[in-house]
C-alpha cells in the first residue's frame, strides 16, 4: 500500500503541470467531442509509458540522447504550429456544445490525442525517465505497486479534467466566451512553441 500511494502522489505531482496535452483534453471536454476516447487514450498511454520506464529504464536511458530529444522537439513544434494554425483558421466557426457528434471524426481526435501525447518529449521525461529512475532500485512487487499508483493518478486526472470541462461547457456556450477560450488556447500554445524553440536553440 505504501508504494501504491507513493506512485499515486508522485505521478499526480508530475501530471498536474499545465501542458499542451492537458489543454487539449480540457478543450475537448468543453466541446463535448469524444471525451471518453481522449481521456482513455491519454490514460492508457501514460500507463504503458510508466511501466516501460519502471521495468526497462536502463535500456531507454542509453538511447534517449540530445539528438533524439531534438527530433522529438522539432516534431512537436511542427505539430503545435499546425494546431495553432487550425485554431486561427477556424476561429469564427460555431461550436456545437450539445453533442459530441460533430463534423470532426473520432479517428481525427484519436490521431490528435496521440500527437499531443507521444510527440511531447516531456511525457517521456516524466513517465519513462523520472519514474523509471525513481523506482530503479525497487523490487518487482514494489515496482508494480508504484506503477499502478502512478497509472491510477493519470486515469483519475484525465477523466476528471475531461468530464469536469464537459460539465463547465454550459458556461462556455456564449460565442464571446468561447472566443476568449480560443484566444487563450492560441496564446498558450504559441508561448509553449516559442519556449520549445528557444530551448532547442540554446
Amino acid at each position: 500500500m505504501e508504494f501504491l500511494l507513493l506512485g499515486f502522489f508522485t505521478g499526480l505531482s508530475l501530471i498536474l503541470a499545465i501542458g499542451a496535452q492537458n489543454i487539449f483534453v480540457i478543450e475537448q471536454g468543453l466541446k463535448k467531442q469524444h471525451i471518453f476516447l481522449v481521456c482513455i487514450v491519454c490514460s492508457i498511454s501514460d500507463l504503458i509509458l510508466i511501466f516501460l520506464g519502471i521495468f526497462i529504464f536502463q535500456f531507454f536511458n542509453q538511447y534517449f540522447n540530445s539528438i533524439v530529444e531534438l527530433i522529438f522537439n522539432i516534431a512537436l513544434v511542427i505539430f503545435l504550429l499546425h494546431f495553432i494554425y487550425s485554431k486561427i483558421k477556424n476561429y469564427n466557426t460555431a461550436v456545437n456544445f450539445d453533442t459530441d457528434l460533430t463534423s470532426i471524426t473520432a479517428f481525427n481526435i484519436f490521431l490528435r490525442t496521440l500527437g499531443f501525447t507521444y510527440l511531447n518529449p516531456h511525457v517521456y521525461s516524466d513517465t519513462v525517465f523520472f519514474l523509471g529512475n525513481f523506482s530503479k532500485n525497487f523490487i518487482i512487487s514494489q515496482k508494480i505497486l508504484f506503477g499502478a499508483g502512478a497509472s491510477i493518478a493519470s486515469f483519475l486526472f484525465f477523466f476528471l479534467i475531461g468530464y469536469l470541462s464537459k460539465y463547465l461547457s454550459k458556461y462556455a456556450k456564449n460565442k464571446k466566451i468561447w472566443n476568449i477560450i480560443n484566444i487563450s488556447i492560441i496564446i498558450f500554445m504559441s508561448f509553449l512553441t516559442l519556449f520549445i524553440i528557444t530551448k532547442m536553440i540554446n
